[in-house]
């Protein structure tokens, strides 16, 4: 069984739902990324997908749809995709095995591919 990309809690699904419901224009999910940004070298992307771009990795979760830029697929191996809400800010949130640290802000992280060998070696002896 392949390791998945990326999962979504209920919280995550529920909330691109709401924005898929609330947009003036046709979506049908969203696109999930990396950039170079900020004092810990990347940021995670989000943008609303009207219309999936060729090569992305897709993947749908409870009748969600999430689509992964090619460049950030290996960063983003084992992510699980969250969306919290406290009394100062809301957002979505990643939880990503591959983050080596982030800024004191938390607006910038540092990612490193994902081990694909280590990966296979737990796979096998699971």
């Amino acid at each position: 069984m392949p390791l998945k990309i990326m999962s979504l809690t209920d919280a995550a699904v529920e909330r691109i739902n709401e924005i898929i419901e609330d947009s003036a224009t046709p979506v049908v999910g969203v696109r999930v990324g990396i950039k170079d940004a900020g004092c810990a070298g990347q940021s995670y992307t989000l943008a609303y997908v009207g219309e999936p771009v060729k090569g992305d990795d897709h993947i749908e979760e409870k009748g969600v749809h999430v689509y992964v830029e090619p460049k950030a697929t290996l960063f983003l191996l084992g992510t699980v995709m969250d969306f919290e809400e406290d009394i100062l800010k809301s957002g979505f949130t990643f939880k990503n095995p591959n983050q080596t640290g982030e800024c004191g802000c938390g607006e910038s992280v540092q990612l490193k591919p994902a081990d694909l060998k280590a990966l296979a070696e737990a796979r096998a002896h699971a």
